[in-house]
């Protein structure tokens, strides 16, 4: 069995009885960074092999995984923050083992977008995630620009060192839009902080950020003539 477990984005008590139980109980635990997943096992006294899977290994150790889950090893699968699959390593392994017929179970755990959405305040009827924004200004205006069309709320993860760009461009793209940054979330200087891009650009400018973060955009609102329109054409087929 191969066991996809969703592990702490902060603070390691968020973390769930049942994914202890299954890093506890596996021959093998394949993760991001061992020396960063080594603290979490550590804190949990679980003590197991560990070997690495990440972006630069991911398609030589999905063949060795597999071939192990079909000897008859349980292997559990995490990554530096969250779930794996999401922005991180572990989608080709999982489609291996549905390719292969192998069997996988997903163990849920904390989650940064969920987390940065719910915080925002802004509708969660509907979102969009967008993982993280290009690294090129013309990537990550193109990305702001969707955005900035998009009806539903828009998520996307962004570097310390890049936010204040992003929010620049987001000014000249959006500037009425209402945004949120969620910032170092679980842990102890854990910030939602909301207002237009001008306004967060203007404080990231005399507070640098630190840390990880996660852009919340609010979705744009049709007019309501627009909806209006669409009543009144309803009620016309009918």
């Amino acid at each position: 069995m191969l066991y996809v477990i969703g592990t702490p984005i902060g603070n390691l008590d968020d973390i769930t009885l049942r994914a202890v139980e299954a890093l506890k109980s596996a021959d093998l635990i394949a993760a991001e960074d061992t020396r960063h997943s080594g603290n979490l096992l550590r804190h949990f006294e679980i003590r197991k092999p560990l070997v690495s899977y990440h972006q630069h290994n991911e398609s030589r150790r999905t063949q060795e995984l597999s071939e192990r889950l079909t000897a008859g090893e349980n292997i559990a699968l995490i990554t530096d923050a969250g779930m794996p699959g999401l922005s991180d390593p572990g989608g080709r392994l999982i489609r291996a083992c549905i390719e292969q017929g192998l069997a996988y179970t997903i163990i849920p755990g904390v989650s940064a977008i969920l987390t940065a959405l719910v915080g925002s305040g802004f509708a969660l009827d509907r979102f969009c995630y967008c993982g993280f924004l290009p690294v090129k200004s013309g990537g990550r205006e193109r990305e702001l620009r969707a955005a900035a069309d998009r009806e539903e709320t828009s998520v996307f993860f962004e570097s310390p060192h890049r936010i204040n760009k992003t929010l620049a461009a987001c000014a000249e793209t959006m500037p009425e839009r209402q945004l949120c940054i969620a910032r170092e979330l679980t842990k102890k200087f854990e910030e939602f902080r909301r207002g237009s891009a001008a306004e967060l650009l203007a404080h990231y400018e005399a507070h640098p950020a630190k840390g990880e973060i996660t852009l919340v955009i609010s979705g744009s609102c049709r007019p309501i003539r627009s909806m209006r329109g669409e009543l009144d054409a309803r009620h016309e087929r009918r």
